[in-house]
């Protein structure tokens, strides 16, 4: 087995990945009408969380890092959007609801932690470079 990129070492994204398994195990009983609708949205926007962590931390830049972990964040409230769909819709029942939701929760804090680790893009953006883009 290859050796593991610097990514797939963060439990942010080792959470990304457990929460789009638990919502793809969800899905893919669902009916042949929930599945290709909110079905499908779900999983792409669970799977999206994992992959921008993924694609940011390969750009090679600070920015870009920045850029995708909050990507990612926004990915997971798009998540939380179809979960609560789906229980709205009777399509999610509260056993999934339980199983989910604390993934959910320690993953959003572990993305904004992640996100402060890596400081801000104001941060990194020299005086004098400030001072030009504000012309």
């Amino acid at each position: 087995m290859p050796a593991k990129t610097s990514f797939e070492n963060l439990q942010v994204y080792k959470l990304g990945e457990k929460l789009a398994d638990e919502v793809w195990t969800v899905g893919i009983g669902w009916e042949q009408f929930a599945k290709p609708t909110v079905g499908r949205q779900m999983v792409r926007a669970a799977d999206s969380v994992g992959a921008n962590i993924a694609e940011g931390s390969g750009r090679g830049s600070f920015q870009d890092n920045w850029r995708f972990v909050k990507m990612a964040r926004g990915s997971l409230n798009e998540t939380k959007h179809w979960l609560r769909r789906a229980f709205r819709r009777g399509i999610l029942n509260a056993e999934d609801v339980k199983r989910i939701r604390p993934i959910i929760d320690e993953l959003a804090a572990k993305l904004n932690a992640y996100l402060r680790s890596i400081g801000s893009i104001t941060e990194t953006i020299p005086v004098d470079e400030e001072r030009a883009t504000d012309n």
